[in-house]
């Protein structure tokens, strides 16, 4: 009977955590290039059920019933690099990547003395007061040959990454393509880093400018998914006043005979 209150206690942990990840994936349904998180599960505390002395056979070992899985956790998080739908808006410095899951723009973060390169599908750039092609966040967008600097808005990006104004050639945007997508780990801001599991692979898709890439989160199913936690958290809930109900009994009512 204690085991049924860690058991459902523990479910209630799991389905809290999954809430969150849940919660999140809705925040951001209209956040560009959002990519969604998924909960894997795993059984946890495989347990072997053996029987003791029953006198079902004549043997004083104990008889092998078979495994029994007390609760599941958490493996892990699973993002879904799934392209998210295109949608043109006609701005110049907005910039899709189509047709490669794992492909990602470059952005310098700067960190102490030094930037680090990060990953994002969000191409909605803006220029700021330099000329520095940079994101929302103002983190610079890398290009071959360093930050991507501008005069002026008017500017083409060929389907090749390659930025050209005033009829010459600026830069090329710097893309990464990674074989692995789900080795990289989000670090905030809609931005990614890569892992030393993260490999290299070659670009297969084509640049759109003026297009945005919108969050690839199915607003429909996460409801869904959100109601069902909330039923599966109340029913432990339930489960747990249940056992509660009935240890009270047995410690005051048949305890005293």
């Amino acid at each position: 009977m204690i085991r049924g209150l860690y058991t459902s206690g523990y479910s209630m942990l799991t389905l809290n955590r999954k809430m969150d990840v849940i919660s999140n994936n809705m925040a951001n349904v209209n956040t560009n290039g959002f990519k969604k998180d998924h909960v894997v599960f795993e059984e946890f505390s495989d347990v072997l059920a053996r029987r003791f002395f029953d006198g079902s056979d004549n043997s004083p070992r104990p008889v092998r019933i078979g495994n029994m899985t007390l609760y599941n956790d958490i493996a892990e998080v699973h993002t879904d690099f799934t392209q998210g739908t295109l949608e043109n808006t006609g701005i110049s410095t907005d910039v899709a990547i189509d047709g490669d899951d794992g492909a990602f723009f470059c952005i310098a973060v700067p960190q102490g003395n030094q930037f680090l390169e990060y990953y994002t599908r969000d191409g909605g750039f803006k220029i700021d007061a330099d000329g520095r092609l940079v994101t929302r966040d103002g983190y610079q967008v890398m290009g071959q040959n360093g930050p991507v600097i501008l005069e002026g808005s008017e500017f083409t990006i060929t389907n090749r990454g390659e930025i050209i104004q005033n009829g010459e050639t600026v830069d090329f945007l710097r893309i990464r393509k990674f074989e692995n997508p789900e080795s990289l780990r989000k670090y905030g801001f809609n931005l990614l880093t890569a892992t030393a599991e993260s490999q290299d692979g070659e670009f297969e898709g084509i640049i759109r400018q003026g297009f945005v890439e919108r969050s690839n989160v199915d607003a429909i199913k996460e409801m869904v998914d959100m109601i069902t936690v909330l039923r599966a958290y109340e029913s432990n809930q339930k489960l747990i006043q249940y056992q509660d109900s009935t240890l009270e009994k047995a410690v005051n009512d048949i305890g005293k005979v």
